[in-house]
């Protein structure tokens, strides 16, 4: 398929609408709109999360592509302009989580609410723009698994078809974008049985890692530290560990 949804918009040329940008900006406004209605339920009010927006998006834009550009500087080194070409793709989707849930923090310092109050209200959110977005990555044909050489699995959703390379790849992108959903419905059920906060973080970190760290080893397209070791399988397992901090945190093994 076309990746742009319209192309030389207003006769201008190069100034097309991608697909992919348009299915980000779609999650983006559902998230918030989500994180609205939770924080309403909250006792809070709309300005603060649309607030907090205004301030997260871009911080977490500009994290998914320094995450991106740090491993993969030997593409960028012989002409750092591109850095700013983020048109031509690079974004990483943990460096927009991680700055994202910076810009939280210190939000939540500006306005004096307690951190883990303020991120379980965002979480839901988080995840479910996580789900739709990975389809932006169908459009674009990235994000894909191994080869299939087995005829009799060549059909989606377990493969798809790259056009570039003409061959069946597992759809690893589809893996992850369902893995999410369903962790979105289990977030929102936590949400309203939720007694501590911090636990709907905890959740995410855990149930969000451990799925990314199983459909990571099967990319053909990771970003690589050292070795065949992968980065967001690294990343992974130190947000699990972390998730599993909190819960501990929570637990009556921490009480007095």
């Amino acid at each position: 398929m076309n990746r742009f949804i319209v192309e030389d918009l207003f006769g201008i040329k190069g100034f097309s609408i991608a697909w992919y940008g348009a299915i980000i900006a779609c999650g983006m406004l559902l998230g918030i709109a989500l994180a609205i209605k939770l924080a309403k339920k909250r006792g809070y009010k709309e300005d603060l999360i649309l607030d907090l927006a205004v301030i997260a998006i871009p911080t977490a834009i500009v994290g998914a592509r320094l995450y991106y550009v740090i491993f993969e500087w030997r593409d960028y080194v012989s002409d750092p302009l591109r850095i700013f070409a983020i048109r031509d793709g690079g974004l990483a989707i943990y460096g927009g989580v991680l700055a994202g849930l910076l810009a939280a923090f210190l939000y939540s310092k500006k306005k004096a609410i307690p951190f883990f109050q303020l991120v379980d209200l965002l979480i839901p959110s988080l995840v479910l723009g996580q789900a739709i977005g990975r389809w932006g990555n169908f459009t674009n044909q990235e994000a894909y698994g191994n080869r299939i050489m087995n005829e009799s699995l060549q059909f989606f959703p377990y493969g798809v078809y790259i056009d570039a390379l003409g061959e069946w790849h597992q759809a690893t992108f589809f893996y992850e974008s369902m893995w999410n959903l369903l962790l979105f419905v289990f977030l929102l059920v936590l949400f309203g049985k939720q007694k501590k906060d911090g636990i709907l973080l905890a959740t995410y970190l855990i149930g969000y890692g451990l799925g990314r760290f199983l459909i990571e080893g099967l990319r053909s397209d990771s970003l690589y530290l050292i070795g065949e070791l992968r980065v967001s399988q690294l990343l992974s397992l130190i947000l699990m560990l972390i998730g599993a901090a909190i819960v501990l945190k929570h637990s009556k093994l921490f009480e007095k």
